[in-house]
């Protein structure tokens, strides 16, 4: 019995062998310096493998937000007449969950210029999207109203929490972290909190990454004509956003560390043991009878938060440590 009780005690000792911290890799990242072979003589559009859908300004300017270095922009020259938009992306395609590493951080430094000379404001946001092309989830900067707000796919409603405003030429940086796995999603600006434990999908879309994108939404005005109808037409504000150090990286889960517990011995002296931890890790549970060499007794799945096992080896050892191994 003594024996058994020592057993369990030095198994929880030994369960932080493996780093539970997780692993980034770093997916893109842009600071539109001429050393990353940015000009600010030609549109970002073009420039480094960016892409566009619509029309209207967009390049790199050489006095960037915090007036060192460059930045991008988008916005400022009106689009073509018959587009109502502009969106600016770098192609990332990424499959988090197939890669291990389910959690996609997404941080870029933006600023909101204001419309010089007119009334006409724009929508500027930041969009999701999936492999696919299918837009996940976008994050709203109204400069007509100077609200933020965010919108999930499989709706047009823009959700606008209470409280939540920006200010035309401060530099804010947003944060929004998507954690696929989970099919969750939070972000803030400047440390406010925008979103938090958000669907990335509301619809079953493909749960993977495509590209986080610069969006200008242009303002619609009308006119009556002649015979009385009410004509829609483009009426663009020269606003534009400023953005600047556009980082993805993607990460690792971290590891719970697992926890054993000796459950006791059969009648034929076999040990009984419970492998608690997150659900869908995988776990290796060794026994050692001289804390040296340690023998798998078995790799399993955790499901339901444990996993049970009966180490037959045990049969006629009056001393035996255990511990678990996380396996990727």
């Amino acid at each position: 019995m003594k024996s058994s009780i020592v057993s369990a005690v030095l198994a929880a000792l030994f369960l932080n062998l493996n780093p539970t911290l997780g692993a980034t890799t770093n997916l893109y990242s842009a600071q539109f310096e001429s050393s990353e072979g940015y000009n600010t003589n030609l549109d970002l559009v073009g420039q480094a493998g960016w892409v566009s859908a619509g029309s209207g300004g967009n390049g790199v300017l050489t006095r960037g937000i915090t007036g060192q270095g460059r930045s991008a922009y988008i916005g400022f020259a009106p689009p073509n007449p018959v587009d109502d938009s502009l969106v600016v992306w770098q192609p990332i395609n990424f499959d988090p969950n197939t890669a291990g590493s389910p959690v996609v951080k997404f941080s870029v430094v933006m600023s909101i210029i204001d419309s010089v000379g007119t009334a006409n404001r724009d929508i500027f946001r930041w969009s999701v999207y999936n492999r696919q092309g299918s837009r996940l989830f976008s994050i709203g900067f109204d400069n007509l109203y100077l609200d933020v707000g965010y919108q999930l796919d499989g709706t047009n409603k823009l959700t606008l929490p209470p409280s939540l405003f920006f200010t035309n030429d401060t530099i804010y940086t947003l944060s929004v972290t998507m954690n696929f796995a989970a099919n969750r999603w939070s972000a803030t600006y400047n440390n406010t909190l925008i979103a938090t434990n958000q669907l990335i999908t509301t619809v079953n879309a493909l749960l993977d990454f495509g590209d986080a994108d610069a969006v200008w939404l242009v303002n619609q005005g009308s006119y009556t004509n002649g015979l009385g109808q009410v004509i829609s037409t483009n009426a663009p504000g020269n606003n534009y956003m400023l953005f600047d150090n556009y980082r993805l990286t993607a990460e690792t889960l971290p590891v719970t560390p697992a926890r054993v517990q000796f459950l006791g011995r059969t009648a034929e002296g076999w040990g009984l043991l419970r492998v608690f931890g997150d659900n869908g890790s995988r776990w290796a549970l060794e026994a050692t009878t001289n804390l040296v060499n340690w023998t798998t007794v078995k790799t399993n799945l955790v499901s339901g938060g444990s996993y049970d096992q009966v180490d037959t080896t045990a049969a006629g050892i009056g001393r035996r440590f255990y511990r678990a191994r996380f396996v990727p």
